[in-house]
């Protein structure tokens, strides 16, 4: 059922939303915050288009006790008729390190994303907001539907 409802999604999106488009910056920093069930996780990211379409994203965050490191890839598109508002889809793997006093534990995950991106157009400033579900691989498997993710970023160019 979940997949029939994201592959419903991704074909909206893709019909009612998608357009010619040029990337609206090429490269920002910023910070990112990860949250909803379990801890928020909070640290830098950097986002870089490789065509207009096409980014990728890479994070650091941090919680107490925790490290995670992320690489995303996004498709991007325009919102029609909201000048510095773009949708995108993606996916990518992280990697958490987690120390549990004597125990130490690595988890792999995948982390598919949706979101919405808002480029200030005055302003070097970009903002972002998602769903990026937590799928954990690793030992002990399971998937954490409640996660978004939040990012203020300042343009670079």
């Amino acid at each position: 059922m979940e997949r029939r409802f994201l592959s419903l999604l991704t074909i909206f999106l893709f019909v009612f939303f998608a357009q010619e488009s040029k990337a609206q910056y090429r490269t920002a920093l910023g910070l990112g915050i990860d949250l909803g069930d379990g801890r928020t996780l909070v640290g830098p990211q950097l986002k870089h288009f490789f065509s207009a379409n096409d980014a990728g994203n890479v994070q650091v965050l941090f919680a107490d006790n925790h490290v995670v490191l992320g690489a995303d890839y996004s498709y991007n598109a325009p919102v029609r008729g909201a000048a510095g508002l773009n949708w995108y889809i993606g996916v990518g793997p992280q990697l958490s390190f987690i120390d549990f006093g004597p125990v130490n534990e690595t988890y792999f995950a995948i982390r598919p994303a949706l979101g919405l991106e808002y480029k200030v157009p005055s302003a070097p400033l970009a903002f972002h907001f998602d769903w990026k579900p937590w799928w954990n691989l690793s030992n002990r498997s399971n998937f954490e539907p409640s996660r978004f993710s939040l990012g203020f970023k300042y343009v670079l160019n």
